[in-house]
């Protein structure tokens, strides 16, 4: 509530939706992604975390809620089911939720922060990744220590090498078959580089350094709300940074926002437009939960925004997979 004041307090910023067309304004034909977010529960308290996840958080999403997604998934021949979270890895029925998903999608990612990796009772999970063929998606904020470290805490780094080294012992990053992606946040008040760049940065020094390989970089601007929106407002740094945002929009971002063909589905069955709504729980604007579209044909929606919407629509755009244009 107090992200959704401060936007409002910007009135020199126009309202996202004066940008949108009835067209883009509406989400696609066909839904092909459902990201499933199983919990705020996390081993790390980052501080670019848009969700807010630690480990004082308690929300999980229970097998009944896990079950209708997969109902539905099924019967909307969903192309890619997205599993995240917090550390989704800490949610008991996370091993459940992917041996189901694998026989469902063709397509399952699992995001993942690699700390879990290291941790006590996490040791197998990596050989369970490969056993299921799923996509690994890692954020990984930067490639040197004291970056990385200022973000996420102590040895946060050392141990994420650690993961991403185990992950390419078991094929991750070297078969084309266990793919291994990373995503980069930046670590202030400032946009990411050119995807493409940063990937070719990113991969030098990780050769160089650790010799760990991986398949692509995906590059997120750092959207204004949770951890980094209350750092923007301690800061004061709220309106320049909205500025910079809107400064940059660009309307060729529009096609590919993960909004307009994605589903996003909250540890309790609420249903959002994508993962940035449901931390500021704004639900779709129908109200549905997931319980109430199993058994129904999809339909078109109007897309629920806000002035964070600006988030993912500045430069060359960000979103779940990255930069959209």
């Amino acid at each position: 509530m107090a992200m959704r004041n401060a936007f409002q307090e910007l009135t020199d910023i126009p309202a996202f939706s004066t940008l949108l067309s009835e067209e883009w304004g509406h989400t696609a034909d066909h839904l092909s992604v459902l990201q499933l977010n199983i919990g705020y529960l996390c081993n790390l308290a980052c501080k670019h975390c848009h969700v807010e996840g630690g480990p004082h958080r308690t929300e999980i999403m229970t097998r009944n809620v896990m079950d209708a997604c997969l109902r539905y998934a099924r019967e909307q021949q969903i192309e890619t089911i997205d599993i995240t979270g917090g550390a989704p890895e800490m949610n008991p029925d996370f091993k459940y939720l992917v041996e189901q998903a694998v026989r469902i999608a063709p397509h399952v990612i699992v995001r993942t922060n690699l700390v879990i990796l290291t941790e006590p009772g996490y040791e197998d999970f990596i050989d369970f990744f490969k056993a299921h063929k799923v996509e690994v998606v890692c954020s990984l904020p930067y490639y040197r220590p004291k970056e990385m470290n200022r973000v996420r805490g102590d040895s946060s780094f050392e141990r994420s090498i650690e993961a991403l080294t185990r992950l390419n012992q078991a094929g991750y990053g070297r078969q084309e078959d266990l793919v291994l992606n990373l995503v980069y946040n930046p670590a202030g008040a400032f946009f990411p580089p050119e995807q493409s760049a940063m990937e070719r940065e990113y991969k030098a020094a990780l050769q160089k350094d650790f010799g760990i390989v991986f398949h692509h970089l995906f590059t997120l601007t750092n959207n204004p709300i949770g951890r980094f929106g209350q750092f923007l407002i301690r800061s004061g740094n709220l309106p320049s940074y909205m500025n910079s945002l809107y400064q940059a929009f660009n309307p060729g971002t529009l096609e590919g926002l993960m909004c307009r063909f994605q589903l996003s589905v909250r540890y309790d069955g609420k249903l959002y437009d994508c993962d940035f709504n449901q931390a500021e729980d704004l639900p779709i604007l129908t109200g549905e939960t997931i319980f109430d579209l199993v058994g129904k044909p999809y339909k078109k929606r109007r897309i629920c925004v806000d002035k964070h919407c600006y988030g993912c629509t500045a430069g060359q755009g960000s979103s779940c997979g990255g930069a959209t244009e």
